[in-house]
């Protein structure tokens, strides 16, 4: 199969490049589930722009930087921040609605770490409401062919037409990817122009996250495979208030806004504590937030804090809430009148595949956006709400670069189909989830809110063992998708601790005790 864009991911990243790109060639999206399983449509809390005064870009550049702990891009900060009132409209134009005041004006939240209220929303809901929006304009365009139930394997670079290849080779380009049909279990070889990588994130390396079940880190462990740059792995975000409740799986988010409304983090006894954290109390940024959390449940061996939103009126925030109001109610828990208990999760990668500014990765024909990108925006950690606008902004970025290409790039020929020979249908599915499970303790137990050298030196070692195993067993197994999966979890596994262990210090998501922070 041949395709102008190829397209892997189906998230507001994704779906924005494809309706920007559909002008200028055919476009092919391939998800491995359904198109709106993905990070966006459980983004809750909102996306930011500066909408208006008192608000400046300044503020929210300064905002940002603030947030990123010293380890920002700022010209990526830039770019991000002046383009998204643009953005902005676009979405509109795309049909999202977003909640307005009386008047037509945008009712704006404000969420940890910002100095205004610039959070646009719709209810508790925004990345499903993005997602609709995008989904029904890509659905409707006659040049973008979509392939729900498709995997992508690996992609297509010089490697496969017999070459050895290092992140240095020179001319090192992607001419498109291997695609597991999940459906007939057959892969399917298809080149394409231009290959944009726009899986999500990884959060599922972790026991506990707020990430659907399909953000496995694929499109970065694809990328690494392929020798592409990564970087700021380490600076995993925790959020820090994830419902509690054993044995569900994502782990409910509650979202920051809710903080923004005015809602109080509670230990059990009632006790407020931000205050010994953080001068902006229960508003602080997340790194700081969640590592409080952790800090107070540990010392007291308590599994959860409380978010106390019962000071605020009933009304005001059934209206604000009502998906967490619901949520809660069907577990038997009435926010107008009792506390929620939550915990951190693992909720979102700030670094990932480095980018441009056009987001093209250190391999030619070769795009990474979203959350499977680093674009150096967020830095140490993220700033809350700046993850949708620069998926959009880079999105758009990605898609004018390359379109401006696509004239004089043509398909690469001689690419071998997937070899089957000596392998099996996988008859070891409890081998997968039981190394599935050990991978996540790993991350879990010893790459979490908290690190220490011994700890990560641990996590290598062990993590080294779970790797060695799966690709025993990929190497004599029929491709499928539990497989695959696990192995991309371990390859960023490997990631987030190499990086951590080179670096050393505590900044940001990344907290080592072995380097705690002075003063």
């Amino acid at each position: 199969m041949k395709t102008d864009f190829l397209v892997i991911g189906s998230g507001a990243a994704g779906l924005t490049f494809a309706l920007k790109a559909a002008a200028h060639g055919h476009v092919t999206i391939v998800t491995k589930g359904e198109m709106n399983e993905c990070n966006t449509n459980y983004a809750q809390g909102g996306i930011c722009s500066v909408t208006y005064e008192p608000d400046t870009f300044e503020k929210h550049i300064h905002d940002t930087l603030v947030c990123g702990a010293g380890k920002c891009d700022p010209a990526a900060v830039e770019l991000v921040v002046r383009r998204a009132p643009e953005m902005i409209r676009d979405l509109i134009g795309w049909g999202t609605r977003f909640d307005r005041t009386p008047d037509g004006r945008f009712e704006l939240n404000r969420e940890g770490g910002h100095s205004e209220h610039r959070i646009l929303h719709h209810e508790d809901l925004t990345g499903a409401e993005i997602e609709r929006a995008l989904v029904e304009a890509v659905r409707a365009h006659p040049d973008i062919t979509v392939l729900e139930h498709h995997f992508a394997v690996d992609l297509l670079t010089q490697h496969h037409l017999g070459e050895f290849v290092t992140r240095h080779t020179r001319g090192l380009a992607c001419f498109g990817a291997y695609v597991l049909d999940l459906r007939t279990n057959a892969v399917e070889t298809m080149l394409a122009r231009c290959t944009v990588v726009a899986t999500g994130g990884c959060g599922n390396i972790y026991s506990s996250t707020t990430n659907p079940v399909v953000a496995t880190g694929d499109g970065i462990a694809m990328c690494h495979r392929a020798k592409a740059i990564t970087e700021n792995m380490e600076f995993i975000q925790f959020h820090p208030t994830a419902l509690y409740h054993p044995g569900e799986k994502p782990n409910f988010l509650i979202t920051e806004a809710m903080r923004g409304f005015g809602a109080i983090l509670r230990l059990q006894n009632g006790e407020e504590f931000m205050d010994r954290y953080h001068p902006m109390k229960s508003l602080a940024p997340r790194d700081v937030t969640a590592r409080a959390i952790h800090t107070e449940m540990t010392r007291r061996g308590e599994d959860f804090v409380y978010l106390d939103v019962t000071h605020k009126d009933p009304d005001a925030v059934r209206s604000h809430f009502p998906n967490i109001c619901e949520k809660c109610l069907s577990i038997g828990i009435d926010i107008t009148r009792e506390w929620i208990p939550v915990t951190p999760a693992a909720h979102y990668c700030c670094g990932g595949v480095k980018v441009s500014t056009d987001g093209e990765t250190s391999i030619r024909r070769l795009y990474a956006l979203g959350e499977t990108s680093c674009t150096g925006l967020h830095g140490a950690n993220r700033l809350a709400s700046n993850s949708l606008i620069e998926a959009l902004v880079y999105a758009d970025q990605a898609a004018r670069h390359a379109s401006g290409q696509i004239g004089r790039t043509e398909f690469q020929e001689g690419i071998p189909d997937w070899d089957f020979e000596g392998t099996r249908h996988a008859e070891e599915m409890l081998m997968i989830i039981q190394s599935k499970r050990e991978m996540q303790q790993i991350m879990s137990n010893y790459v979490g809110i908290v690190r220490s050298n011994l700890s990560l030196k641990r996590a290598m070692r062990r993590l080294s063992i779970l790797f060695e195993e799966t690709e025993e067993l990929y190497n004599k197994t029929k491709p499928n998708r539990d497989l695959c999966e696990l192995r991309n979890m371990i390859a960023v596994a490997y990631l987030v601790i190499k990086q951590g262990r080179e670096l050393k210090e505590s900044v940001g998501c990344h907290y080592n005790t072995d380097y705690p922070k002075e003063g």
